[in-house]
């Protein structure tokens, strides 16, 4: 199979940038490392799929997959569903945060009110 090398080369840029971005929004602290690291992960991934393009056909033959496009749409599904369950997690415990302090604060301002009276 020929591959060709330009659409590589644009790939590769592409994946480059995405990559600085990231680390520079980690730098500036504007996402945190814990939900970067998976977008750092597949960034690292696509180009390394980039670089040896027959890496996905071997590892799909190792795995038994019958064609490396079903491989990789089974790895992009499995790296939404990682994705969903990281956010998930975020929600639930962003949520039980706000219902505490929430509660803290009803608190806060019931006492309040009975020393003020």
């Amino acid at each position: 199979k020929k591959v060709n090398i330009r659409i590589q080369i644009i790939i590769a840029v592409g994946v480059l940038v995405a990559l600085s971005v990231i680390v520079n929004m980690i730098r500036r602290k504007s996402i945190e490392l814990r939900y970067a690291l998976v977008w750092l992960l597949v960034g690292i991934s696509v180009l390394l799929l980039d670089c040896f393009p027959n890496l996905m056909e071997w590892i799909s033959v190792q795995l038994g997959i019958a064609s490396p496009v079903n491989m990789l749409f089974f790895c992009g599904f499995c790296f939404s569903l990682i994705i969903i369950f990281i956010l998930t997690t975020a929600i639930s415990r962003l949520s039980n945060r706000i219902k505490q302090l929430a509660q803290e604060m009803a608190l806060y301002r019931e006492t309040s009110d009975k020393e003020g009276e």
